[in-house]
């Protein structure tokens, strides 16, 4: 299953703003889902955010990341803006967007 927009997008920003590589960037944000019982297939951008201003710090810090909370900052802004496409919207988003309650 392909990862959602949201996890592809904070990846990749992570790897550019940090000395980390893909590898260490799309483990570290894995690291955070998994902690936060999301998964990469289906993390929409408002839980990307959440993840990211609540779990990243840390994990970012345990790595050596020199100012984490900025950077947390700049990419929980930046995920904001990313679209939610129909593959990442729950079945719940899906009927209360059809009117289905």
């Amino acid at each position: 299953m392909a990862d959602s927009p949201a996890f592809d997008w904070t990846c990749e920003a992570l790897e550019t703003e940090t000395d980390l590589d893909r590898l260490e960037a799309r483990g570290t944000i894995r690291l955070a889902l998994k902690s936060s019982g999301l998964l990469a297939s289906s993390v929409r951008p408002d839980q990307m955010r959440v993840v990211i201003e609540r779990v990243l710090p840390a994990e970012l810090t345990a790595r050596g990341v020199p100012a984490a909370v900025d950077l947390c900052f700049r990419l929980a802004e930046g995920v904001s803006g990313v679209a939610v496409s129909a593959e990442t919207e729950s079945p719940d988003d899906v009927f209360r967007r059809l009117g289905g309650s």
